[in-house]
C-alpha cells in the first residue's frame, strides 16, 4: 500500500505494527514512544500521528486530537486534516470547516481529499451552493482523482441539479473521450433536461463522437433533435446540425438511417403550410442538402426530388452538384413509394389548410378525387353541341328516360346496389331523396354549372362494362363558354365520347370544340357516337354519311373510333356498344395516369386558392365599402325615424290639446249659463235661511247632469275622432317605414330588415278614452257657500230677515239679482280640475305611448348600424391582417406546390411520364 493510501485510509501507523500484529497496536506504539523518546534528538511527530490514527478508529476522538495537535514534521498538513477528520465526527461540524479551510498545502491529494471532507460537511450543513462550488472546483484542479466525478454526478442527479449534471456530463466526455459519458448524456437529453441549453452547447462533443462512433453520434443527435423540435430553440437547432453536418464527411453508403428519417420527417413538417418561407429560407437549403447527403436507400428519391423541387421555386438556394447530382440520380433510381397515398396526404393537407383559413369546403375536388382513386371504373366523358341527342343516347343505354331536357349539370350515371342521388357544390353536399327533385335540378337554369350530380342507381349495362358515364352541359362552340364552364372537368374522364348529329356532322364549331379538349387535355384519347342515325332515309345514305364523318375525323384523330348509335335500341346494337365500349377503355397505366390526374388537380386546387386569396381580398373591400354606404344610409334613417317620432308627437298631442281645450271652453260658458239660470229656482216663498243650500245642491245636480249627459258624450266622439286621426298618422309612418325597410332589404338581398310598429297604443289609447268618458262622479263644489262678501252677507241676511215676510220682496230680488250676476268662475275652475285631471295625465303619456310605437324600428334599425359597424371593423382588422402579412396566405400555398413539384418529380422517376401541367 502507498504511503496516500495509508494517509488516507488512516491505516500509517501499521508501518509500526509488523511483526507485532499480535499485539494491540496502543501497546506496540507506545513502547516505540518510549524507546524514540530514549534517543537523544528524538522524533515523536511520527509516532504521535499513527497514535492519533488508533484513537481515531478506537472513536477516541479527543485523544487523537490531542496527538495530532502536537504534529510538526511533514505529516503536519495530514494531521490538521485528520484534526477536522475527528472535529467531524464528534460533531463540532463548525470547527471541522474551520481547519479544514485552514490547511495550506500543495499535495494534490491532501487538497483533493480535504475538498471532499467539506464538500461533505457542506451538505450536512446545507451550504448547498458552498457543496457544489467545492466539487466543481476540485473536479477542476484534479479531474482524475478516483471517483470524484462520479460523486459529483450522484450529488447533481440526486438534487436533479440538471444544469451541472449536463455539463458535468459533457465536460468529462469531451475530455476522456468516453462513450459512458456520452450515453450518460443521452440519458440526460431523451429525460428533457437539456432543451434548455443553447443547440451550440454540445457541438463541439458531436464532433467529438463523430470521430469515436458514428452510430452513437447519429443516436445522440437523434436525441437532441426530438428534445429541441417543440421548443423556441427549434429553428435555431436546425441550423446549428445543419452547420455542422455540412462540415463532416458523410457518405450515403455508411446506412444513416435515423438521421435520414430525422431529415425526412422534419422537412415535410416544415412545409406542410405553418412557418413563412422568408424563415424557412435560412436553413432548408441546408437540411434538403445534409437530408441528400445522408439518405438512406429508401429515401433517395424522395430527397432528391425534394431538392429538386426547392430548387425549381427558389434558384441557386442550394449548391448546382447537389442538384446536379440529384437529377442524375432521380433519372437512374426507381422507387417503391406509395406515390398516391402521399398525394392524397397532401390533398387532404390542403383541404384542411383552406377549411381553417375560410376557404371552404371545396367539394367538388374532394369528389373528383374520389373518382379518380376508384380504379375499377372507367369514366366515359360524354359531350358535343346542344341537341345533338347526348341526352337521348344516355336514356336510351341505360333503359330509362332520366333526363327529357338538355343537360344543365354535369351528371355522372354509375352503377350501385341502390338509388341515391347527390347534389355536390362546392359549399354543400345534398341527398335528393327523390326522383323529383332530381328533375327539378335538371330543369333549374340558375347557377346549375357550379352542381355536379352524382346518379347511383343498379344498372347492368354500367356494371358489366365497369363504366361510369359522365353527361354535360351541350357546348356551344363558343370558345370562351365551353372551357370554362362545361369542359373545365374533364380532366376527371378517361375517354371523351363527342356525340355528333348525323344530320350535320363534324360541324366547324364542332370542330373548334373539339380543339379546345385537345388543348385542355392533349392526353385523353377522344372518339365519337354518330347520333340519330335512325333519321337518316335508306342504308346506303347512312353509310355514306358514316363513312365521310370518320374520314373527317381521321384526319384530326387518327387513332379515333366512330360508332353510329339509332335511338331505335335493339339487342345487337347493344352488343356492338359494350365492344365499342370495351376498344375505348384505357385500362394500361391506369393507375400513372389517374396519379398525374391527381397532381393536375392538386394543382388546379393550389391555382384556385391563390385566386381566392384575391377574391377574398376584393370581396373584404367591396365588403368594407358596401358597409360604410349601409352605415351612412342607415344612421340617416335613425335620424329620419327621430324626426318623424318628434313631428308625430307634436301633431298627436297637439290635435288632443285643441279637443280639450275646445270641451273645456264649451263647458265653462255652458256651466256658468246654467248656474245664471238657476236664479229660477228662487220664489218670492223661499226660504231664504236655506236658499243657498238648497241652490248649491241643485247647481251640482245640473253640472253633474251636464257632465254626464252632454259633455262625456261629446268628448268621446271627439276623442274617437282623435283616435282616428292618430291612427292615419301612425299608419302614414308605418308605410313610410315599410317602404324604407323594403328599400334596405332589397340593398341586403334578403328580408332582414322588418320596421314593424307597436300599434297596441292605438287599443291603449281606446281602452282609457273609454274609460275616461264612460262615467264622471263630479265631488260636491262649493259654489254658493264660499265666503266671498256679496255671499256673506245675502246668507246673513236671508238668516235675519228671512222670517219677516215685509223683507221677502227685498230678498228676492236680491238673491235673484246676484245669482244671475254672479260670475262662478272659482267654481268653474274647480270643475275643471275634477273633470280634466285624468285627461291631463293622459296627454302627458302621449309622448311615451309615441315613442313606445317607434321602440321596435328604431331597435331594429340600431342594430343594424351596430352591425355594419361591427361589419366594418371586422373586415378592415382582416384586410389589415392580409394586407400586412401577405406571406401568411401566399407561403403555405407555394410549400404546397414545392410538395407538388417533388410528387411531380417522383413520378418520372425511373418510369418517363409526362407530367401534367
Amino acid at each position: 500500500m502507498t504511503l496516500e493510501k495509508q494517509l488516507i485510509q488512516k491505516t500509517y501507523y501499521k508501518m509500526f505494527i509488523n511483526e507485532h500484529e499480535d499485539m494491540h497496536p496502543i501497546r506496540v506504539l507506545g513502547e516505540v514512544f518510549q524507546e524514540e523518546a530514549k534517543q537523544d534528538l528524538p522524533d515523536l511527530s511520527t509516532i504521535r500521528f499513527a497514535q492519533g490514527e488508533v484513537y481515531f478508529h478506537h472513536k477516541d476522538f479527543e485523544t487523537a486530537i490531542f496527538k495530532w495537535e502536537n504534529i510538526i514534521n511533514e505529516l503536519e498538513p495530514w494531521a490538521k486534516k485528520n484534526t477536522g477528520d475527528a472535529y467531524y465526527e464528534l460533531g463540532l461540524l463548525s470547527a471541522a470547516e474551520d481547519i479544514y479551510c485552514a490547511i495550506a498545502s500543495e499535495d494534490p491529494t491532501l487538497k483533493t481529499e480535504v475538498a471532499l471532507q467539506l464538500f461533505s460537511l457542506y451538505i450536512e450543513r446545507g451550504k448547498v451552493e458552498a457543496a457544489v462550488s467545492t466539487i466543481k472546483k476540485t473536479i477542476v484542479a484534479n479531474p482524475d482523482y478516483p471517483n470524484v466525478t462520479e460523486i459529483a454526478r450522484n450529488f447533481f442527479e440526486e438534487r436533479q441539479d440538471w444544469e451541472n449534471a449536463v455539463e458535468l456530463a459533457v465536460t468529462e466526455a469531451k475530455r476522456t473521450d468516453s462513450l459512458e459519458w456520452f450515453e450518460i448524456l443521452n440519458t440526460y437529453i431523451k429525460k428533457g433536461v437539456t432543451k434548455h441549453h443553447a443547440p451550440s452547447y454540445f457541438s463541439q462533443a458531436l464532433i467529438l463522437l463523430f470521430t469515436l462512433d458514428k452510430r452513437k453520434f447519429e443516436e445522440l443527435v437523434s436525441s437532441l433533435w426530438d428534445s429541441y423540435k417543440n421548443e423556441e430553440s427549434y429553428f435555431t437547432w436546425l441550423s446549428e446540425i445543419n452547420h455542422l453536418l455540412l462540415n463532416l464527411e458523410l457518405s450515403r453508403n455508411e446506412n444513416w438511417s435515423e438521421l435520414s428519417r430525422l431529415h425526412k420527417e422534419h422537412y415535410f413538417s416544415l412545409i406542410e403550410g405553418r412557418y413563412f418561407i422568408k424563415v424557412l429560407q435560412d436553413f432548408i437549403p441546408d437540411l434538403l442538402t445534409n437530408w441528400f447527403r445522408l439518405a438512406d436507400d429508401s429515401n433517395v428519391v424522395l430527397a432528391s426530388a425534394a431538392v429538386l423541387s426547392w430548387n425549381e421555386l427558389f434558384p441557386a438556394s442550394i449548391s448546382m452538384s447537389i442538384v446536379s447530382e440529384a437529377e442524375k440520380l432521380i433519372s437512374l433510381t426507381e422507387t417503391d413509394m406509395d406515390e398516391l397515398n402521399e398525394c392524397l396526404l397532401l390533398l387532404d393537407s390542403i383541404m384542411s389548410w383552406a377549411k381553417k383559413h375560410d376557404m371552404g369546403e371545396n367539394n367538388h375536388i374532394k369528389w373528383f378525387v374520389r373518382q379518380l382513386v376508384d380504379f375499377d371504373t372507367q369514366h366515359l366523358f360524354i359531350t358535343g353541341l346542344s341537341g345533338t341527342g347526348k341526352s337521348t343516347f344516355v336514356n336510351t343505354v341505360l333503359g330509362e328516360d332520366l333526363q327529357d331536357s338538355p343537360t344543365s349539370s354535369m351528371v355522372m350515371f354509375k352503377h350501385a346496389p341502390t338509388l341515391e342521388i347527390t347534389e355536390i357544390t362546392d359549399r354543400e353536399v345534398t341527398s335528393l331523396p327523390e326522383f323529383a327533385d332530381f328533375q327539378e335540378r335538371m330543369d333549374r337554369r340558375r347557377n346549375a354549372l357550379e352542381s355536379i350530380i352524382e346518379f347511383n342507381q343498379p344498372n347492368v349495362f354500367l356494371q358489366e362494362n365497369k363504366v361510369a358515364f359522365i353527361d354535360t352541359p351541350g357546348l356551344k362552340g363558343n370558345p370562351h363558354y365551353d372551357r370554362y364552364e362545361v369542359l373545365k372537368n374533364l380532366h376527371v374522364a378517361d375517354s371523351v365520347l363527342f356525340v355528333l348529329d348525323a344530320n350535320a356532322p363534324f360541324t366547324e364549331k364542332e370542330q373548334m370544340a373539339l380543339k379546345q379538349i385537345q388543348e385542355l387535355a392533349p392526353d385523353i384519347p377522344v372518339h365519337f357516337l354518330l347520333s340519330k342515325m335512325d333519321t337518316i332515309v335508306g342504308e346506303r345514305e347512312a353509310l355514306r354519311i358514316f363513312d365521310e364523318t370518320r374520314v373527317s375525323i381521321h384526319s384530326y384523330l387518327p387513332d379515333a373510333r366512330v360508332f353510329a348509335f339509332s335511338s331505335q335500341y335493339e339487342g345487337g346494337q347493344q352488343q356492338e356498344l359494350t365492344a365499342f365500349i370495351h376498344s375505348i377503355k384505357k385500362t394500361r397505366n391506369i393507375e400513372d395516369k389517374r396519379l398525374a390526374k391527381l397532381l393536375y388537380f392538386i394543382r388546379t386546387t393550389i391555382a384556385s386558392l391563390l385566386q381566392k386569396r384575391i377574391d377574398v381580398e376584393n370581396q373584404l373591400v367591396e365588403s368594407i365599402r358596401w358597409n360604410e354606404e349601409m352605415l351612412m344610409k342607415l344612421n340617416g334613417a335613425v335620424n329620419q325615424l327621430k324626426d318623424t317620432e318628434v313631428q308625430k308627437i307634436q301633431t298627436i298631442a297637439k290635435s288632443f290639446r285643441a279637443i280639450k281645450e275646445t270641451i273645456e271652453k264649451d263647458l265653462s260658458d255652458s256651466v256658468r249659463k246654467m248656474l245664471q239660470e238657476c236664479s229660477s229656482l228662487i220664489k218670492e216663498d223661499s226660504n231664504f235661511s236655506k236658499i243657498h243650500l238648497e241652490l248649491n245642491d241643485e247647481m251640482n245636480r245640473k253640472i253633474q247632469a251636464y257632465l254626464e249627459q252632454t259633455v262625456l258624450p261629446k268628448f268621446y266622439r271627439s276623442l274617437q275622432e282623435w283616435i282616428e286621426h292618430g291612427k292615419e298618422e301612425l299608419e302614414q309612418s308605418q308605410e313610410f317605414l315599410n317602404e324604407m325597410g323594403d328599400g334596405f332589404n332589397h340593398m341586403y338581398g334578403e328580408e332582414r330588415l322588418k320596421l314593424e310598429c307597436d300599434f297596441k297604443v292605438l287599443d291603449d289609447w281606446r281602452r282609457d278614452t273609454d274609460r275616461m268618458t264612460s262615467r264622471f262622479q263630479l265631488e260636491s263644489i262649493n259654489i254658493l257657500l264660499r265666503r266671498t262678501p256679496a255671499q256673506f252677507l245675502l246668507k246673513s241676511a236671508g238668516k235675519l230677515f228671512g222670517a219677516l215676510s215685509q223683507n221677502k220682496a227685498l230678498l228676492f230680488n236680491k238673491y235673484k239679482a246676484f245669482v244671475e250676476n254672479e260670475d262662478y268662475s272659482e267654481a268653474i275652475a274647480a270643475v275643471n280640475k275634477q273633470f280634466f285631471q285624468p285627461f291631463e295625465l293622459f296627454e302627458k303619456s302621449l309622448e311615451r305611448d309615441i315613442t313606445l310605437f317607434f321602440r321596435s324600428p328604431l331597435n331594429v334599425l340600431n342594430d343594424s348600424v351596430e352591425e355594419a359597424r361591427e361589419g366594418i371593423q371586422t373586415n378592415q382588422e382582416m384586410l389589415n391582417k392580409m394586407n400586412t402579412n401577405p406571406e401568411m396566405f401566399r407561403d403555405p400555398l407555394t410549400l404546397f406546390d414545392v410538395r407538388l413539384r417533388q410528387f411531380e418529380w417522383m413520378t418520372i422517376a425511373g418510369k418517363g411520364m409526362q407530367t401534367i401541367y
